[in-house]
């Protein structure tokens, strides 16, 4: 009897652990355009970031970036969610000074240069939900070339004299973004 009770428990376990892996979660493949970050100072040994951006890094795949990142257009600057801009303390963008907290970032594309967007709008899907009432600060900055050639769209922070740059590279495009304390 004692034999037939341990059996049954047994078995009974056995298919519990058998139906919690049949049921287990189901995880979607990497996203075509990865979701990545950059901060000032990059490092983490310093806890005392000043600037720090999410965003998602979309890919060339042989398509031109004017293609993708329309002259004149609002652009979500990257893919997926228009990308979060969280400054730790308060920052200038030209002469506008934003105070501390978190932000969307867009920019509008042009040939010559590029207008940089901090909006209050967070949480949004690309630049569909875009509103010009909701901007912070805009600066228009130029646009520069590079012989080396980024396939995914590529942000990072490089400190300044007066604070620091953000640098956004995509394909041979070249921007960058000017924040002063």
């Amino acid at each position: 009897m004692k034999k037939t009770t341990l059996f049954t428990s047994m078995a009974f376990a056995f298919i519990m652990l058998l139906s919690f892996n049949t049921n287990a979660q189901k995880f979607k493949d990497l996203d075509k355009s990865p979701m990545d970050a950059a901060a000032f100072p990059a490092d983490y040994k310093n806890a005392e970031k000043l600037i720090k951006i999410v965003y998602s890094r979309p890919q060339l795949k042989g398509r031109e970036v004017s293609k993708l990142a329309k002259n004149g257009e609002v652009w979500r600057t990257g893919a997926n969610e228009a990308p979060e801009l969280t400054l730790y303390t308060d920052m200038k963008l030209g002469d506008t000074t934003i105070k501390a907290g978190t932000y969307s970032f867009y920019v509008i594309p042009g040939e010559k240069e590029w207008t940089a967007i901090i909006s209050t709008d967070v949480n949004v899907w690309g630049s569909y939900f875009y509103k010009e009432e909701n901007d912070v600060a805009r600066l228009t900055v130029p646009v520069s070339s590079d012989d080396k050639s980024l396939e995914a769209f590529s942000m990072a922070f490089e400190k300044a004299d007066d604070g620091v740059h953000l640098h956004l590279g995509w394909g041979t495009t070249r921007v960058a973004v000017p924040f002063t304390k």
